[in-house]
């Protein structure tokens, strides 16, 4: 299994964060019994001060080098990632992807439509560099200005019913297609840090959505326990997401 983490600035976090990828990783390294590789062109945080991906300096320094790989951006989103997907996932051979993405299109580019064609097109990117890549799309998660701002908060919802729409016309069994349940529990006070980005509490329910949804869906490692703090074995993990 060769997972690409694909998102926006809730997924690439900024200096100092942990990151839900790194929520992930502990937690596939903890209960996935297969080899795994995370694989993806980019491994920086973002740095605020200089408003550039240029920051290594993670709240684990211990995160491996190789597990911090992803394919994510501040201030990126559908519309950014479906013309970078293909070379991306041809270039390191991803199979799983595992995407959070949309606040940003809805917030600064595109209407919940014109958000839904570019998911579509993200797919079939994707499928045409590894037509076999599956993945797991997370939908929408309304942030404070969704709250705020009736019709932001009405687009917000209008894509998440056209992102499930896209999900269940274009899954197939060669290439399937998951929708993640929101996180269970989101509370902008305590998940986020602003109202958008994940606290390290919010950290662990995107991982734990989607865990919960490769764990169902396809057998994918076991549900999430927030309490899992470090991988069974550190040396055979690091070993696993080592990029070849």
């Amino acid at each position: 299994m060769r997972i690409m983490f694909v998102g926006d600035s809730m997924t690439v976090g900024r200096t100092g964060d942990f990151t839900w990828r790194y929520r992930m990783w502990q937690h596939l390294s903890a209960v996935h019994e297969g080899p795994y590789r995370i694989v993806g062109p980019r491994s920086a945080l973002h740095d605020a001060l200089q408003d550039s991906p240029t920051s290594y300096e993670y709240g684990d320094p211990g995160f491996p080098e190789a597990a911090r790989r992803h394919l994510a951006g501040w201030g990126e989103g559908w519309l950014h990632m479906a013309p970078l997907i293909g070379d991306a996932v041809r270039g390191h051979a991803a199979d799983t992807l595992l995407v959070s993405l949309g606040l940003i299109d809805l917030g600064f580019y595109t209407n919940a439509g014109q958000t839904a064609e570019n998911v579509r097109r993200f797919v079939a990117e994707a499928r045409a560099a590894v037509p076999r890549v599956r993945a797991v799309l997370m939908p929408v998660i309304p942030n404070v200005r969704a709250l705020t701002d009736a019709p932001f908060g009405a687009e917000c919802e209008r894509f998440n019913g056209l992102l499930a729409e896209a999900v269940a016309d274009l899954s197939t069994p060669e290439s399937p297609l998951l929708l993640a349940a929101a996180p269970d529990g989101w509370d902008i006070d305590h998940a986020t840090y602003d109202g958008t980005h994940p606290s390290p509490a919010g950290e662990h329910l995107l991982a734990g959505a989607f865990a919960e949804a490769m764990h169902r869906g396809w057998g994918v490692g076991a549900p999430y326990a927030r309490t899992r703090t470090r991988p069974r074995n550190r040396t055979r993990a690091r070993d696993e997401v080592s990029v070849g």
